[in-house]
């Protein structure tokens, strides 16, 4: 299965694991907004096998680093996992960005969204209880910047290959199917009863 990443910070021998790779900025890109999120992977998590590092780092061009956290913040509201890493989350803030970078209604839509979390937070919306933030995230329902989030998670999201080593669905195999490879192998959901399982393919 082909995995999506996105950068990861190396660790060596002779030193711990960097929180996130040293990315040159010049002033200019900083005065577009450039940010970067980061964060590390769980010790139990399974992504923890696909990476060379526990340390993730992911560089924007549109959003600043304060609009990716509360952003990441929000999306872990509207599609809540407990146990799903932030490194999964921030591929949704990831293509929120690369979308902003063409679409300036986009980067506005978000920029003005994120501020107004905040004023209602009163700072930093991402650093606010989890029970105050849902109310909000509810408050959001059908506004321009709700819809512009959530139709773009629910596909970054769970149209993803680390997404799919999380839950344990294997993700299609093409167009030769699952007959000799474990077709009825789903233990990412309970089995059916025997009665409305039908008959088992062959090739005969």
């Amino acid at each position: 299965m082909k995995m999506e990443t996105i950068p990861l910070a190396t660790a060596t021998t002779e030193r711990p694991v960097e929180p996130v790779q040293r990315i040159k900025l010049t002033r200019r890109e900083w005065l577009k907004g450039t940010g970067v999120l980061f964060g590390t992977l769980a010790v139990t998590s399974i992504l923890a096998g696909f990476a060379p590092s526990h340390a993730w780092a992911l560089e924007m061009t549109s959003l600043d680093t304060h609009q990716g956290h509360v952003l990441l913040a929000l999306v872990k509201r509207i599609y809540p996992h407990q146990s799903l890493d932030d490194a999964v989350y921030a591929l949704v803030v990831k293509d929120l960005d690369k979308k902003a970078v063409a679409d300036k209604q986009l980067r506005s839509t978000l920029a003005k969204g994120v501020r107004r979390l905040d004023a209602v937070a009163g700072g930093d919306w991402s650093r606010r209880g989890i029970a105050q933030q849902d109310k909000d995230v509810a408050a959001l329902a059908g506004s321009p910047f709700f819809d512009a989030v959530r139709s773009t998670a629910v596909v970054s999201l769970y149209s993803n290959p680390l997404a799919y080593a999380h839950f344990g669905y294997g993700g299609s195999d093409g167009d030769g199917g699952y007959l000799h490879k474990g077709f009825n192998n789903l233990s990412w959901l309970p089995d059916p009863p025997a009665p409305l399982s039908g008959p088992v393919p062959s090739d005969n």
